[in-house]
C-alpha cells in the first residue's frame, strides 16, 4: 500500500531524505517533458540505494508499453504510474510483475469519468491496483503545485460506486505541509502524493519541508483509523 509518496525524486540524497523522514514510496519521473525527468540510468542508481521495503514508482506519460515494461524491469520499479492518456487496454499489457497506479485529473468532485474508465479497464482485462486523483492544469501532467477541486474529493461518495469502494485512493494536487492534514481529514484517502509542495526548486527537495509533510500526513492518516 502506498501511503506517503514523495514524487519527482531526482537524486539519491533526496530519496534518502524522503525515506528517513518516513515516506514509504518515492516517485521517479520518466516523462521527458517534466522538470523532474530522470534518465533510466540515474533512476537505477537511486533505486539501488534504497531498501526493498520502499516502494519505487515510475511515472510515465503516454509512453509505449514496450518502453514502460523495459524501464520498469531495468530500473527495478515496483509500481508503474500511468499519468497520461493511456487507454484502458494499455493496463493489461503492462508486466504482471508490476503494480499499476492509474491517475485521474478531475475538474470537479464528479466521479463518473473515473468509474466509467475503471469499468473499461475491467472489461479490458486488468484493473489498476490503486488510483491517484490530481488537479487539472491544461497542458500539464502533474507536479504543478496547483490546488484543485480534488482537495474536496469525498471518500464517502465512493460507497455507492462498487468499482471504487475497495480501490485504494491517493490524493494529489497542490498538497503542502500546511494543508495535507486538512486534505486527508476532508477526503479520507488511503495515501497522499506530493512533488512541488516539498521543493526548494523544481526537482530539488527541501529536507525540512519533506519532514514536515510526512509528519503531518502520518498523523492525519493515523487519525482516520480511529
Amino acid at each position: 500500500m502506498l501511503r506517503i509518496k514523495i514524487c519527482g525524486i531526482t537524486s539519491t540524497a533526496d530519496a534518502r531524505a524522503a525515506v528517513e523522514a518516513g515516506a514509504d514510496a518515492i516517485g521517479l519521473n520518466f516523462y521527458r517533458g517534466s522538470k523532474r525527468y530522470v534518465t533510466p540510468e540515474k533512476a537505477q542508481d537511486i533505486v539501488s540505494d534504497l531498501a526493498a521495503s520502499v516502494a519505487k514508482v515510475g511515472v510515465f506519460v503516454n509512453s509505449s508499453v514496450s518502453e514502460v515494461n523495459q524501464i520498469a524491469q531495468s530500473v527495478g520499479l515496483d509500481w508503474v504510474q500511468l499519468h497520461g492518456d493511456e487507454p484502458p487496454e494499455f493496463l493489461s499489457q503492462v508486466s504482471s510483475e508490476k503494480h499499476i497506479l492509474r491517475v485521474y485529473r478531475l475538474e470537479s468532485s464528479e466521479l463518473t469519468p473515473v468509474t466509467t474508465d475503471l469499468a473499461a479497464c475491467q472489461v479490458s482485462g486488468r484493473m489498476p491496483d490503486a488510483i491517484l486523483v490530481d488537479s487539472v492544469v491544461p497542458g500539464e501532467y502533474g507536479g504543478t503545485g496547483k490546488k484543485g477541486s480534488v482537495i474536496h474529493f469525498k471518500r464517502d461518495r465512493i460507497r455507492s460506486q462498487d468499482l471504487l469502494f475497495s480501490m485504494p485512493v491517493l490524493l494529489a494536487g497542490g498538497l503542502t505541509p500546511e494543508n495535507v492534514g486538512e486534505a486527508i481529514r476532508d477526503s479520507c484517502p488511503e495515501g497522499v502524493d506530493v512533488a512541488s509542495g516539498v521543493e526548494s526548486s523544481p526537482g530539488v527537495k527541501d529536507p525540512e519541508l519533506v519532514k514536515r509533510f510526512v509528519a503531518e500526513a502520518q498523523y492525519a492518516l493515523e487519525q482516520l483509523k480511529r
